[in-house]
């Protein structure tokens, strides 16, 4: 873990933190090629790029009851009714943000609003590979089950052996979800977008993935909606000389083992405990961790230890940062709350840390990262949603406006529009 000074750091943030992904020419060029390969092949492309990439060789795309069944059986029943938990704190949490359709009427004979409908058909892309992410099934699909989305369609690439994880088909069914498919890359997304014989097309697609994904949702933005283009995981945790080294260098690990390009992040107004966690970090690393690998490669390669005068200084690199998870280690943390300006989600005191919002606590862990934290919001049910304007004018309180109507249609030339007011009331 790198340890630099805010003076030093804050006027060449961007550099400091810049994560070279890979070639996205290259990258773009492969996931154009499976894209159109999907849109002319249909399911036998997908089952071409699925024996290219997952190396399974399919008969059928869909999982079967049978599949589910069986998935729930080999699951530990007391991991079901944990995953059960939590999708009722997902549900619990989601449900305060449902919308509903309102209208007011700003003056007698006008009568305006906002319709509210959910989206009739939604994609989620749960990742496979390095792990199985029974959390990203509940966080992605409860919300748009929340919502009343109709008909919402999963995704996820499968095992050499042609089968999905168990946890990920138990957690689907605690959700409600059925329709799920086993594929993935850029060729699911493809697929979620542009349809096939199997997989009917989505109004839009959810949910992380590796940067194929990320490309192909991105370049299929337009047909269909998406959610946000994910990132490598990212954590900052804010902290003085109270804090607990130990706690730190656990919570900064935590998102470590996420990926090689995961970003732990400490920022402190302590020398000394930047010192402590550095050393913890490292103690801890030698530890029997089963992604040590991995871990040990986003430390080594993105992990930063930032050295503040004071939390003023502190808090502006926290928001220079606008990280995916932010940590408060300190006292009375909930009292800083409005001190962060930029973060997917904050957590408040020495006992919330950040895999608390990952599997259980209920706010949604799909969030924004690489900074874009300063212009996007967690997933939650407001992307299931449509907001269709209401808007009725009674023929006298249109009388009332129209000449101003007319002269501002006039103003911009657009005659027609003048006259579809004007038409209304001749002599």
């Amino acid at each position: 873990m790198k340890k630099l000074y805010y003076k030093d750091a804050c006027g060449r943030l961007s550099a400091v933190l810049k994560r070279d992904e890979s070639d996205t020419e290259s990258i773009k060029k492969t996931v154009d090629t499976v894209i159109a390969d999907v849109k002319k092949g249909g399911d036998a492309a997908l089952f071409k790029f699925t024996e290219k990439f997952d190396g399974a060789k399919l008969n059928t795309l869909r999982v079967t009851e049978e599949e589910i069944t069986k998935a729930l059986n080999q699951t530990d029943p007391t991991l079901l009714d944990i995953m059960r938990e939590a999708a009722e704190n997902i549900r619990a949490f989601h449900e305060k943000q449902l919308e509903t359709t309102w209208t007011y009427e700003p003056k007698p004979g006008i009568t305006l609003g906002q319709k509210i409908t959910p989206l009739a058909r939604v994609g989620v892309y749960v990742p496979g590979g390095k792990a199985a992410y029974p959390s990203t099934v509940l966080m992605d699909t409860v919300p748009a089950m929340v919502a009343g989305v109709s008909s919402v369609a999963m995704v996820t690439p499968p095992g050499k052996d042609g089968s999905v994880h168990p946890h990920i088909l138990s957690a689907a069914s605690i959700a409600g979800v059925t329709e799920i498919y086993k594929v993935g890359g850029a060729q699911a997304v493809a697929a979620l977008a542009y349809g096939t014989e199997s997989i009917a097309p989505v109004d839009k697609i959810v949910g992380p993935g590796n940067i194929f994904v990320a490309t192909a949702k991105r370049s299929v933005f337009g047909k269909v909606d998406i959610d946000m283009i994910a990132g490598p995981s990212e954590v900052l945790l804010l902290a003085d000389e109270r804090a607990n080294a130990e706690y730190a260098a656990a919570d900064l690990l935590s998102q470590a083992e996420h990926d090689e390009m995961a970003m732990p992040i400490l920022v402190t107004t302590s020398e000394s405990f930047a010192d402590a966690v550095i050393v913890e970090i490292d103690r801890q690393l030698n530890a029997d961790l089963r992604r040590k690998a991995i871990a040990r490669a986003s430390v080594d390669d993105f992990g930063f230890a930032f050295v503040c005068d004071n939390l003023d200084e502190a808090f502006d690199m926290a928001a220079r940062v606008a990280p995916e998870h932010m940590e408060i280690m300190l006292p009375d943390a909930e009292t800083y709350l409005d001190r962060v300006v930029n973060a997917g989600a904050v957590f408040l005191g020495s006992y919330s840390p950040e895999p608390l919002g990952d599997y259980f606590a209920g706010p949604n862990h799909t969030l924004p990262t690489s900074g874009t934290a300063k212009f996007s919001s967690p997933l939650g049910v407001y992307d299931f949603l449509k907001r269709t304007s209401i808007i009725q004018y009674s023929k006298d309180a249109l009388a009332e406006v129209s000449d101003k109507i007319a002269a501002f249609a006039y103003a911009e030339g657009l005659d027609a529009h003048a006259k579809s007011i004007e038409r209304r009331f001749k002599s």
